[in-house]
């Protein structure tokens, strides 16, 4: 009796998972379409961005951290590194989790703070991947409208560049991008790139001084511990000096705000 009891709960739980699936889908209407996401990452993944060139995966997820997009730049799911697309996916649940309507918080800012010693140590082991989320379903549709991750939560915290909350021509926070497959500091620059492309960056305020979500290259080795600091606070190891400063000039070539 009760092995039929569970098999009867079992067989209910299995029925629910199409409709939550679909319900968490449905949150997504009012973000970028799979094509939409995947042409504006290919386009910029293309530009000079101070890194290795490598091809890229990109996420999208909803204001309550449901994955609506990913996508990929290569001609197949092979052509990035594979450990890229849940990478993509913290970012986006990250930029997400920790921005506000009124302060944006790229992942990128968070660097520092996450050190030993810092205000904000262990926050990287905060929210863990629902591996479930992540690696179900068929490898086979990976990156694809159809990818295995959308309508779920795949959760997990990143603390390096490629994460930026996604802010409407109104400045209604709406979600977050996440990208990676580069060096953290190219993934920074190519998501800002895709978030100004997409018209989804009207960040309202940030750590950055100028008031916005940037990347910031204030980091030094402190000799006494050899532990990382940040003279802000919010900082982020430099990765090239052609990603440096492609990332200094990025609120000047691609400026936040509504496009006209």
């Amino acid at each position: 009796m009760q092995k039929m009891r569970m098999s009867a709960a079992l067989a209910l739980a299995l029925a629910a998972a199409p409709a939550a699936h679909a319900a968490g889908l449905d949150r997504c209407m009012d973000l970028p379409s799979h094509g939409a996401v995947r042409a504006a990452l290919a386009t910029a993944q293309a530009e000079a961005n101070g890194g290795l060139g490598f091809h890229m995966w990109g996420t999208v997820v909803d204001r309550d951290g449901v994955v609506c997009v990913v996508a990929f730049t290569g001609g197949t799911r092979g052509d990035q590194w594979p450990g890229s697309r849940v990478i993509s996916a913290q970012k986006a649940n990250t930029a997400n989790a920790f921005s506000l309507p009124g302060f944006a918080l790229s992942t990128a800012n968070l660097f520092s703070a996450v050190q030993p010693g810092q205000s904000l140590f262990g926050l990287q082991h905060s929210n863990p991947v629902d591996t479930r989320a992540a690696y179900g379903g068929s490898p086979n549709q990976y990156g694809t409208a159809a990818d295995p991750m959308r309508g779920r939560r795949s959760g997990g915290v990143n603390v390096f560049g490629g994460g930026l909350g996604l802010y409407t021509p109104a400045g209604v926070l709406v979600g977050a991008l996440g990208v990676s497959g580069d060096t953290s500091c190219a993934d920074h620059v190519i998501a800002w790139k895709v978030r100004h492309a997409l018209n989804l960056d009207n960040v309202p305020g940030g750590v950055n001084p100028p008031g916005n979500d940037n990347i910031i290259h204030d980091v030094t080795v402190d000799p006494a511990t050899g532990h990382t600091t940040s003279a802000g606070g919010f900082g982020h190891p430099t990765c090239s000096e052609a990603s440096t400063a492609i990332a200094t000039a990025l609120p000047a070539s691609h400026p936040t705000g509504p496009t006209p």
